[in-house]
């Protein structure tokens, strides 16, 4: 049974602190803040792992990732989008999740997976947006139905990382939202069964 406060975990952003996918990704965990969800945010600096290699040492760095991977219930990932797809910085976070193969839950298996994309113009973000949702399948992972897009040839955010843009604001907020809401509702339909299961009621 998940516990009342979901960990959601968030992974984006590039080197640069306070890039426009990582202030999109922050909007996003504080919609899932406030449906009651505990955040992990990790960006930047705290990506800059050596390029996964199965059997490998891991850096200190690499194993918070692994052990908040394993530890999350949702996660949402928010990637600029680098000559047509995701940038290498997060492509290589998310292949530390390998780590999970043999876990009882492996890899993202049933996670809900939030994706953002983020480009300056519109002919990279949809591609992107649909590698990101490849990635979550092939890790097991079940994309939200709203996936943001932001088009950050236009200032979308102010100096403190608020979004100025209303409707891109709501698409962030959404994505937060519908990760909380998916796994909630995966909770009471495990705990549903688990009681049909262990129900031994005899019904005519």
């Amino acid at each position: 049974m998940i516990q009342e406060k979901p960990l959601i975990l968030g992974l984006g952003g590039t080197p640069r602190h306070g890039s426009s996918s990582e202030r999109a990704l922050a909007i996003s965990l504080k919609a899932a803040e406030n449906e009651g969800a505990r955040t992990l945010l990790l960006s930047g600096a705290e990506l800059l792992l050596p390029m996964y290699m199965p059997g490998q040492q891991q850096s200190g760095q690499a194993s918070r990732l692994v052990a908040a991977l394993r530890e999350c219930h949702g996660i949402i990932i928010s990637s600029p989008a680098y000559h047509g797809s995701i940038s290498g910085l997060i492509k290589n976070a998310l292949d530390y999740a390998e780590e999970l193969r043999a876990d009882a839950r492996a890899y993202l298996d049933g996670i809900p997976v939030g994706c953002i994309a983020c480009a300056a113009g519109w002919q990279a973000v949809g591609q992107t947006l649909a590698a990101l949702r490849t990635v979550a399948h092939s890790l097991r992972g079940w994309p939200t139905p709203l996936g943001a897009v932001l088009n950050t040839s236009s200032t979308l955010f102010d100096a403190e990382g608020n979004c100025t843009d209303a409707a891109i604001k709501r698409q962030l907020e959404t994505v937060g939202q519908q990760v909380v809401d998916f796994v909630r509702m995966q909770s009471r339909g495990r705990a549903i069964a688990h009681s049909l299961s262990t129900d031994t009621t005899v019904h005519p």
